[in-house]
């Protein structure tokens, strides 16, 4: 009788524990151990310029040497299309280039926005600048009153809004458009046989394009055409070597501060025409929200290879 009593004492433990709710075990979180992909741009990018020097590591702006071993080189459009596909990838970007299919990382806290670019809590920011040609340097006069105008455009109310509706903050509203074309007579002719042509940052391309788009029917239906293939071919086009070769441009964009070296020419030549961000990026699935400028200069000269190290 006893040794029956036992068994179903015995019996009933085991019930209530089978009953009992279990305990479940921690997920595995392997995205602790994934090895960061390093992606940046070329030294000749004005994007890559801003960040190096935006996070403290202007060493690394135009000296691939001191960047961590296996960083991988590509544009702006390559650059997004890995983040959408890379789950360890890091690179950056301008704001102006951001979309929904990758990561954008606060920066110290902040988020990468217009508005926080205007009341300059977000700090990793670069100009947008433009560069012409020289007076007496074009083929004939109505391309240089054309140029003219073109910037006198972009400094306009109407030249304000596309920057501002392509993503960046405009330094200028000088009036508007219709007041300011009085200047500039060239804009009453028909232009349709001339061509303007742009060049530079392909970070500002965005940019120049729809500014491109919106000065045509402004001024006489001028024509123009927009190659870009760096901020630093934006001064050597217009004002450098190249300024007389086959891919010559009568203005230039730098997605940077201009350099000693294009500060050369006639001041009234160059001009900021916007602030923009760049922006830290990954994968969407990345659990990491925000990146110190300490930490994107551990990542980039290879301190922090893992991207476990960078949260908890």
């Amino acid at each position: 009788m006893k040794k029956l009593s036992m068994m179903l004492a015995m019996g009933s433990v085991l019930a209530l524990a089978a009953c009992a709710p279990s305990t479940p075990e921690e997920p595995v979180d392997t995205f602790k151990t994934e090895k960061i992909n390093v992606y940046t741009r070329d030294t000749s990018s004005g994007t890559r310029d801003g960040f190096m020097n935006g996070i403290g590591f202007g060493d690394a702006a135009a000296n691939d040497s001191v960047l961590v071993s296996g960083f991988i080189t590509a544009d702006n459009n390559a650059i997004m299309s890995a983040m959408a596909t890379d789950i360890a990838g890091i690179g950056y970007v301008s704001l102006s280039s951001l979309n929904n299919t990758v990561k954008a990382f606060s920066f110290e806290g902040v988020e990468a926005s217009e508005a926080n670019v205007l009341n300059n809590t977000y700090k990793l920011k670069r100009p947008f600048n433009m560069i012409r040609r020289a007076d007496g340097d074009y083929v004939n006069d109505t391309e240089y009153q054309l140029t003219l105008a073109f910037m006198a455009f972009v400094a306009s109310n109407e030249g304000a809004d596309v920057i501002a509706n392509a993503g960046a903050v405009a330094t200028s509203r000088n009036g508007a458009w219709s007041t300011i074309v009085t200047e500039h007579p060239v804009c009453a002719l028909d232009n349709s046989a001339v061509t303007l042509k742009f060049g530079g940052s392909d970070s500002v391309q965005k940019i120049a394009e729809a500014l491109s788009a919106a000065f045509t029917p402004a001024c006489g239906n001028v024509q123009t055409e927009n190659d870009h293939t760096g901020s630093s071919d934006g001064w050597k086009r217009t004002q450098g070597d190249q300024k007389d070769g086959v891919s010559y441009k009568h203005i230039g964009y730098a997605s940077r501060f201009f350099r000693d070296a294009e500060l050369a020419g006639a001041e009234d030549t160059r001009v900021q025409m916007a602030w923009d961000a760049i922006v830290a990026i990954g994968h969407k699935d990345n659990p990491v929200d925000n990146l110190t400028a300490a930490q994107l200069t551990s990542i980039y000269n290879g301190d922090i290879t893992v991207w476990g190290d960078l949260y908890e």
